[in-house]
């Protein structure tokens, strides 16, 4: 059977594609897997001096580098991506997410309330962004929430740990690293998160695709303790030498094959244009904003 190439860049918020690069199910479900590592690692790096449309995930949906056929980010940023003209979302999958904030241990910071005016480490626009005022407006007014753009996950970390924040937005797999490195959790939740694409994406190799991911989730369901270990493919160089205990990993991101119902889209729509985030956006309709099938 022929394969077709697929220029995939994970997130690193989940197993599945580890799982279904060490188990060959891509290849069974006719598509020959390449990882972008560049787009990867450039996620994870700093972007804090980069303004939007530059950072890394921008630049192969401008042209700037490399096309990618498949990435995905929160819920809210995808929708605003593809309304400044980064790719369409994909709205016939999601991910379900987990994210917190962390501090360092002696930090005054011990409730959600005491981050009021706290500068918080996010990478700008995208999913630790978001996720700050989506889980602390019921304690805080938006006017007190605050965030500096540092960037990836690797870091955010990292500039938690070195004392340049008060404060961090982590994600999966860097909140089970936060916590065994001893860091303070402040809060805690979930989201969720879509899958963008080019314009042109053939939607038959992107329901291969998600069934790849619907295999792989299936696999953290029967024997998780099997997958924990694929976490180092997401961790980042300069914490790679640390002895991590991926038996004590959380498994990450969930994968769900179904649709995002429409009043979901209006809600996140309706969020961002609220922080502020949406201003980017050159259209709002739905129908310009998701993947439309070839005819």
């Amino acid at each position: 059977m022929a394969l077709t190439r697929l220029n995939i860049a994970p997130t690193g918020m989940r197993l599945h594609e580890w799982i279904a690069l060490e188990r060959g199910y891509f290849a069974e479900h006719g598509i020959e897997p390449v990882i972008r590592w560049d787009v990867v690692r450039g996620i994870q790096s700093s972007w804090k001096d980069k303004a939007y449309k530059e950072r890394p995930q921008d630049e192969p949906f401008l042209g700037k580098s490399a096309p990618v056929d498949v990435i995905n980010h929160c819920a809210w940023g995808s929708v605003c991506n593809a309304g400044a003209g980064l790719g369409k979302f994909v709205p016939d999958a999601y991910g379900v997410a987990r994210w917190a904030i962390y501090v360092r241990p002696e930090s005054r910071v011990e409730r959600p309330e005491d981050l009021a005016d706290v500068p918080i480490a996010v990478g700008m626009r995208a999913g630790s962004h978001f996720n700050v005022p989506y889980r602390l407006e019921p304690y805080l007014p938006l006017e007190h929430i605050k965030t500096i753009n540092i960037g990836g996950f690797g870091a955010r970390l990292q500039a938690l740990l070195d004392g340049e924040v008060e404060a961090a937005s982590l994600l999966d797999p860097q909140i089970s690293m936060a916590d065994q490195l001893g860091l303070h959790r402040v809060i805690f939740n979930t989201f969720k998160t879509l899958w963008v694409v080019p314009a042109e994406a053939n939607t038959a190799t992107l329901d291969a695709y998600f069934r790849v991911l619907q295999r792989a989730d299936a696999d953290l369901d029967r024997d998780p303790a099997s997958c924990l270990p694929l976490w180092r493919y997401s961790i980042p160089p300069e914490f790679a030498k640390r002895p991590w205990d991926f038996a004590r990993f959380d498994v990450g991101e969930r994968f769900f094959y179904q649709r995002l119902p429409r009043q979901e889209f209006d809600q996140l729509l309706t969020e961002a244009e609220r922080w502020g985030l949406a201003d980017q956006m050159q259209s709002k309709e739905l129908d310009e904003l998701v993947l439309q099938p070839a005819i």
